[in-house]
């Protein structure tokens, strides 16, 4: 005991990150990891907010390629830092003249979730896990197991590139809310059902929202990696 006031695991009750108090290297990585998340969420806010969607406790706003500057470059940060959370190799989008940014604002102006979207053409059918002797066993892995997908293409509209919930704020609904307004604003005067939508190369976590939010374990995903 060297007069330490934590031992073990601590989790930083305003980033939410998991570190060794007592180590420096941890500690060093926390204070990074904190200060790049609090610049990333904060929000300072700009005179044109598209607000698209509005709650008790916040508001949801939509970014679109042509907006000025100053919303692009905060979409830009947001999206590298999701890039980070998600572990995304790929760094560029595939139409970003096309791409949507929404963003979850609370009360607080912090930004408490992400969804980028895109417009698509199709999606593929997530294949049901074939039944297994392991069941047991395997239901445990359930998170971490791969999924694979449909040879065979079915329309879509919307793409949803990335989908990501700050971590202290989960359980929130918020990713939920992020889709139906994606849904209702991707396309002016439309209504996207679950069928019209697809979720690209989703994390496990994301798999675990895709099939609860969309109803069926076989939702629609696009832009795979094979």
């Amino acid at each position: 005991d060297a007069g330490q006031k934590h031992f073990g695991p601590v989790s930083c009750g305003t980033c939410g990150m998991i570190y060794s108090a007592a180590s420096m290297e941890d500690e060093a990585q926390h204070v990074q990891y904190h200060q790049r998340l609090l610049e990333s969420i904060r929000y300072v806010g700009w005179k044109k907010e598209r607000v698209v969607a509005e709650f008790w406790d916040g508001k949801i706003l939509m970014i679109c390629p042509d907006d000025p500057k100053y919303a692009l470059r905060k979409a830009e940060e947001v999206r590298e830092l999701v890039d980070t959370e998600l572990g995304f190799q790929q760094t560029s989008l595939n139409s970003p003249d096309r791409t949507r940014t929404y963003l979850y604002v609370t009360n607080d102006r912090k930004i408490a979730g992400c969804l980028i979207a895109e417009p698509i053409k199709q999606g593929f059918r997530v294949l049901a896990e074939p039944p297994s002797p392991e069941s047991k066993s395997v239901s445990a892995l359930e998170r971490h197991r791969a999924w694979r997908c449909s040879s065979e293409a079915q329309p879509a509209i919307c793409g949803i590139s990335r989908i990501w919930v700050f971590a202290l704020m989960r359980r929130k609904n918020i990713a939920s809310r992020l889709v139906d307004t994606v849904r209702t604003s991707f396309i002016y005067g439309s209504h996207l059902t679950t069928d019209e939508i697809a979720f690209s190369d989703p994390t496990p976590d994301g798999k675990l929202f895709a099939s609860s939010y969309c109803g069926v374990p076989d939702f629609l995903v696009y832009n795979f990696l094979s």
